[in-house]
């Protein structure tokens, strides 16, 4: 099959690219390979004679109006492009919780992305995934005041970026579901524990505050936000082995 990966540059879109082109043509799109979705410029050729599509780009800005721009502008581009080209399966990698979440903007963006490809008469998969391994130390730094990491104990069960790759790249050579599939990691944590988790593993000389009204991302959590209430796969990676290895430690 041809399978186009929007975003095919990124912490997921490259693995996903990996594990895909051993038996299948794959198409790394992204404006640094002439393909913006913003603009619409390289869309029509890239999706030429594909069957699958993968979106599994993100905003240079989370600001309010920069990331609704993006994931407004993107599909709008996107999928009546897909349509156009006979696309087969779109799938799009989304987040446990958005729905939830509206009070931030982001997740605003995240929604309307949803809407549109629910709306846009292509066959889907929605993955929403938990947060990665990978955002722990984005976590500490957006949540750093007055130089005290101030988090939720709210629930969260992160999964290690690569076994959101590896769920991604197999859904993709799968049916459509045309409805959202949930996916976690294999432990829950307090959100603060976690992060303390990787402060203590990364050596890094900062304390934890816990305050059940520290907002994530803009939004206050319910105890259970973040965590995937009917999940379809759970990954076997467990944080403290993952972070324990050298290169993981960022």
């Amino acid at each position: 099959m041809k399978i186009v990966i929007i975003g095919g540059t990124g912490l997921i879109g490259s693995q996903v690219a990996n594990i895909l082109k051993k038996d299948h043509e794959v198409i790394v799109a992204s404006p640094n390979t002439g393909v913006n979705t913003i603009t619409g410029e390289g869309l029509e050729e890239a999706l030429k004679n594909a069957n699958i599509v993968i979106d599994v780009s993100n905003s240079p800005s989370f600001d309010d109006e920069p990331v609704m721009n993006f994931f407004k502008t993107s599909n709008q581009h996107l999928l009546p492009a897909e349509k156009s080209a006979g696309i087969q399966h779109h799938i799009a990698l989304s987040v446990v919780g958005t729905d939830k979440l509206q009070e931030s903007g982001y997740f605003r963006a995240k929604q309307v992305q949803e809407n549109l490809i629910k709306e846009s008469g292509v066959p889907f998969t929605i993955v929403h995934a938990t947060q990665f391994f990978e955002f722990a130390g984005g976590i500490v730094a957006t949540s750093t005041s007055e130089g005290k990491v101030k988090l939720s104990n709210a629930y969260i069960q992160p999964i290690a970026s690569a076994e959101v790759a590896a769920f991604v790249a197999q859904i993709a050579t799968e049916k459509p579901a045309n409805k959202i599939l949930e996916i976690g990691g294999p432990e829950r944590f307090q959100l603060d524990e976690w992060i303390k988790q990787y402060i203590l593993s990364t050596q890094k000389s900062l304390e934890v505050e816990t305050d059940v009204n520290a907002p994530y991302s803009g939004a206050i959590l319910e105890k259970t936000t973040l965590t995937p209430k009917n999940p379809v796969y759970l990954g076997t990676t467990e944080y403290l082995a993952w972070i324990s290895k050298p290169e993981n430690q960022r």
